[in-house]
């Protein structure tokens, strides 16, 4: 192989990370997700949508952090070794991840990041929300408005469902 030989395996070995982690990180991703799109199991669905959160809130993080993560030059290495467990199928990390750190935090959020303001009667605060709404738009608009309303919604649903068909149940996989 000579001098050319050393050089080029030089060169692919010093930038491994950066060979590798467009390949790892969206190309194999990418391929999973078709193929659970397409399959009507909604268990690799779920991975593959928890890699995607994930792999997103890693790009804010890398993004917002820039300026910082340009001191340490081990990051594009770590990030690699971090997304491969991720997304490998053997380590699951992704769903450890999101089942561990955000689901906690998204369950039960210690900080309100949405601001809504409040009004009485705005929000029905009863248990059963829905009966007690529907009440109140018949007390307040009468039956007739009502039925409209839960017509017009069968319709729209009946379109959407006929418009959206993507997908057909006779494909073999």
């Amino acid at each position: 192989m000579g001098i050319n030989g050393d050089n080029i395996f030089t060169v692919v070995a010093k930038n491994i990370d950066v060979l590798a982690m467009p390949l790892v990180s969206l190309v194999f991703p990418l391929y999973c997700s078709i193929k659970a799109i397409e399959t009507k199991s909604s268990a690799d669905d779920q991975q593959w949508l928890t890699y995607w959160v994930l792999y997103s809130l890693i790009t804010l993080f890398e993004l917002t952090f820039a300026k910082l993560l340009e001191w340490f030059p081990i990051w594009s290495y770590a990030k690699l070794i971090g997304v491969c467990w991720l997304v490998l199928p053997y380590f699951n990390g992704a769903a450890y991840v999101y089942e561990h750190f955000v689901r906690p935090f998204y369950m039960n959020p210690q900080v309100k990041l949405w601001y809504t303001p409040r009004q009485n009667d705005m929000f029905v605060t009863k248990p059963d929300d829905i009966l007690t709404a529907a009440e109140k738009y018949i007390q307040d608009n009468g039956p007739q408005a009502f039925e409209r309303l839960i017509a017009r919604a069968d319709r729209e649903s009946r379109t959407r469902r006929s418009s959206y068909t993507i997908f057909h149940d006779d494909y073999e996989y």
